[in-house]
């Protein structure tokens, strides 16, 4: 049987470090589940990735074994937002975000298999604590702009500041939506210095002569 590694074939999950680049990205499918706070701390956040993992491969092999469809499990993506985005750029005052952690799931998997994946979560001795938050969602971000960070998390902010403040408003574009990454690296087996992370930003376009908002 073949199996589809999305992170190869899917358009959406290319990026090259070094360069902004503007792609449309299509409507897809995750599993979801929020929180708020510090990631390096917060409770929630351990059991948010807790949850997501069992149901995320339950899916995975429901797909190979009924419907003759197997894939690698996508990588780890999350949304990220603050009341005041300057947390992300400037302070990093990590207790202020906000956060919705998120395992794409392929258009093919129907919400029958989701149900059934739940369930099977569900019976296992060890129930994951906020399994009953999952949800599969759909998730449209349409035009967006991204590029590849090398690097540790907290370095990010310089990269995102001229995505945000230089790349955008010249391209004519305009922030929409909520920050986005995508974690290519498994950060438990590999140095900070060496992460790769896909950072996405959704966008519109402006009218001529338009707000740069």
């Amino acid at each position: 049987m073949t199996k589809t590694d999305f992170k190869k074939t899917l358009d959406a999950y290319q990026a090259k470090r070094g360069e902004f680049r503007v792609v449309e990205v299509p409507e897809m499918q995750y599993l979801m589940l929020d929180g708020q706070g510090d990631p390096n701390t917060s409770p929630a956040y351990g059991q948010a990735l807790e949850s997501l993992y069992p149901v995320a491969y339950a899916l995975k092999f429901a797909s190979a074994r009924e419907l003759g469809l197997d894939y690698v499990v996508p990588p780890l993506e999350g949304l990220w937002w603050a009341d005041d985005m300057s947390s992300f750029t400037s302070a990093r005052d990590k207790s202020l975000w906000h956060w919705t952690m998120m395992l794409m799931v392929p258009g093919w998997v129907p919400g029958e298999l989701f149900d059934a994946a739940i369930s099977r979560v569900a019976a296992k001795k060890e129930v994951p604590v906020r399994l009953d938050e999952v949800r599969l969602e759909a998730l449209v971000e349409g035009l967006c702009v991204q590029t590849l960070h090398v690097g540790s998390f907290d370095d990010e902010a310089p990269v995102l500041a001229r995505m945000h403040d230089e790349f955008i408003p010249d391209a004519g574009l305009a922030l929409t939506g909520r920050h986005h990454e995508i974690y290519l690296s498994d950060a438990r087996r590999t140095a900070p210095e060496r992460l790769r992370t896909l950072l996405r930003q959704p966008v519109r376009r402006r009218p001529a002569g338009g707000d740069h908002r």
